[in-house]
């Protein structure tokens, strides 16, 4: 076999392999509705009347999600970690963990996504002082 059929042949099994993922999409009921991601792609302007490829965003979008949680937990891990070491007190370890929406904001972060939300009230105790008011 000389190197051109060598590269035919792995290109027909890269083309075989993909052409059997997006038939198996057909099959996949994702989590994310097919309704969802075809409103959220036409309101981009992309319009696609291929089920298998909506499928296939609602997969990826699955798997970034998946992932954001996976990080924004690891950071709430680490965060109420070290509030525990600064207390110094074990008793008061409470095993319930409080995901914020700073966790998730330095979680989105690590993939470009970067989070600005509203100061709530509870956010700091000038929040929703009269500007005049409050001491600077």
């Amino acid at each position: 076999m000389n190197h051109s059929q060598q590269s035919s042949e792995g290109r027909h099994d890269e083309d075989t392999a993909l052409s059997d993922f997006l038939a198996s999409l057909m099959d996949y009921t994702p989590t994310i509705p097919d309704e969802l991601v075809e409103y959220y792609l036409a309101k981009s302007g992309f319009q696609c009347p291929d089920v298998r490829l909506i499928r296939l965003v609602a997969v990826a979008t699955q798997k970034f999600i998946a992932e954001v949680a996976t990080d924004a937990l690891q950071q709430c891990k680490a965060r109420q970690a070290a509030v525990v070491k600064d207390k110094r007190d074990k008793q008061q370890k409470d095993k319930r963990l409080i995901l914020t929406m700073e966790d998730l904001s330095k979680a989105l972060r690590e993939y470009g996504v970067n989070v600005k939300h509203q100061e709530y009230f509870a956010d700091s105790p000038t929040a929703g002082l009269d500007p005049a008011s409050r001491e600077e």
